[in-house]
């Protein structure tokens, strides 16, 4: 039995990113205001790097649910910016490994207070049993489809 309690096109625009499309826009609001030249896909893939530096194209792929070619465009950007650098993998040639630079990691602490206070602000009023059950209920539609 459906377990749809939602009116119709409700949930569609809700789970297709309601929420994360009002946090991406003023997260990048913030990044203008301060000055951060980077856009929210690149910081996207920035912060999985911060998380474990030297993932191949491939890893940042399934890390941040892109594909290949929108991947190879955001490390050629950041490349551009200077943020990034593929070097050749060590076991396997065929392989880039992204690393940050100096410029990319000194970006971290900046662009990571910034997001802190944008999900501070959006969770605002929502106590933290209620954040619980949402990325339970989330995690749960994820599983349900992947």
């Amino acid at each position: 039995m459906p377990n749809n309690q939602f009116k119709k096109g409700e949930l569609y625009s809700f789970v297709t990113g309601k929420a994360s499309t009002a946090i991406a826009r003023r997260l990048q609001k913030k990044f203008n205001s301060a000055g951060l030249r980077i856009t929210i896909e690149q910081w996207s893939v920035l912060y999985h790097l911060w998380k474990q530096d030297g993932l191949s194209q491939q890893e940042l792929c399934h890390a941040t649910f892109r594909d290949k070619p929108s991947i190879t465009r955001l490390v050629d950007n950041l490349e551009k910016l200077q943020l990034v650098k593929r070097v050749a993998s060590v076991e396997d040639r065929r392989i880039n490994r992204i690393c940050l630079t100096k410029t990319g990691l000194k970006l971290q602490e900046q662009s990571m207070m910034l997001a802190e206070h944008t999900l501070n602000e959006a969770l605002e009023g929502v106590a933290p049993g209620q954040v619980d059950i949402c990325k339970s209920v989330l995690q749960l539609v994820y599983d349900n489809l992947k």
